[in-house]
């Protein structure tokens, strides 16, 4: 575990979920580790820090905790430094960024910057935090305006964007812009979290910031955003990423010879198999004859035979698709 010291740009990153509705790939792997363009997912996030200028990030993890730690070490390799806070018990959002922030020695007014675990986005991250000093605001919330907002909670801002109000989803939504999941916090808003219990940051953090007269600012930036949260917004996000549709410093570029597709220097694909749409065939992965794999992911070590059609599909690790097994169809979401 680092040494507390103090730094000047500090963000948590909340990598406690499980991810229950991507199981059973979730099984043995949480959610932020899934591949997502070909690396972690979790990997995007810590660059998208790292460009913004924050030198100094704590993750706050819980399910399969151990993971983390081997694949980010203490962050030198990102030339940032990286510590783990471990929730022996799930504490919800708000409760994993009050246990995470012990990690961070800094004073009540500098910004902690707040990333959810299962979000990618092209927002403009320098622009949110200078937008907070700029502002003066206890807490600033990215913000993105969607077409159809009845799937999610709403924030409705005033004229200037302070916040007025956060709404759970209803049929009639009084706006589009919703809660992005990125947020810049006072390190003194932070402190008033009780510690130890489960606390949501959103159903019970935000509403009483509201009531007790806190500036809470809405920055609203409409670049391109996903929430990974079920299978095909995963594998959508993926593909996103390896054609080009998002641009992050994590990803591999593409190196198919047959479309737009990244394949792992360790598989084994067959020369007239087409990799396309964004795909991503991991590691020891084989993909055979006559293969057609469009915007899907092919895990570590799995093994497609000969003649199989796949579309937006994660293949498990180590599994087999055999024609057998898909029918002879489209194996796919």
């Amino acid at each position: 575990m680092s040494e507390r010291v103090k730094h000047p740009s500090a963000a948590i990153l909340l990598v406690g979920g499980r991810g229950t509705r991507l199981a059973p790939l979730t099984d043995r792997t949480p959610k932020p580790m899934l591949p997502v363009g070909g690396v972690p997912f979790t990997l995007h996030q810590v660059l998208q820090a790292r460009a913004a200028g924050v030198n100094r990030l704590v993750m706050a993890t819980s399910y399969l905790a151990e993971v983390f730690e081997p694949y980010f070490g203490d962050g030198s390799r990102f030339d940032m430094e990286i510590s783990y806070a471990v929730e022996e018990v799930a504490l919800g959002t708000g409760g994993g960024i009050k246990n995470a922030a012990a990690h961070l020695e800094i004073d009540g007014d500098a910004p902690v910057v707040i990333f959810n675990g299962d979000v990618l986005s092209a927002h403009d991250l320098k622009a949110q935090m200078d937008f907070h000093r700029t502002r003066d605001a206890d807490v600033t919330l990215y913000l993105t305006q969607v077409e159809d907002a009845r799937a999610y909670g709403v924030v409705p801002t005033n004229s200037e964007g302070w916040v007025e109000a956060f709404l759970e989803k209803m049929e009639n939504p009084i706006t589009n812009q919703i809660n992005a999941g990125c947020y810049i916090f006072k390190r003194s808003v932070i402190d008033e979290i009780e510690s130890n219990r489960v606390v949501s940051v959103e159903r019970e953090t935000f509403p009483t910031l509201l009531q007790e007269g806190k500036r809470v600012q809405g920055f609203v930036d409409n670049g391109y955003w996903r929430d990974i949260g079920t299978p095909a917004a995963l594998i959508a996000a993926s593909a996103d990423l390896v054609t080009g549709k998002f641009a992050s410093a994590a990803t591999k570029p593409s190196n198919s010879k047959s479309g737009l597709g990244f394949i792992d220097e360790s598989a084994k694909v067959a020369e007239n198999a087409r990799i396309d749409a964004g795909s991503v065939v991991l590691a020891g992965a084989q993909v055979g004859q006559n293969c057609t794999i469009l915007s899907s992911i092919v895990g570590v070590g799995a093994k497609i035979d000969d003649g199989v059609k796949i579309e937006s599909a994660f293949v498990a690790p180590e599994s087999r698709i055999t024609l057998d097994n898909c029918r002879g169809e489209v194996l796919g979401f």
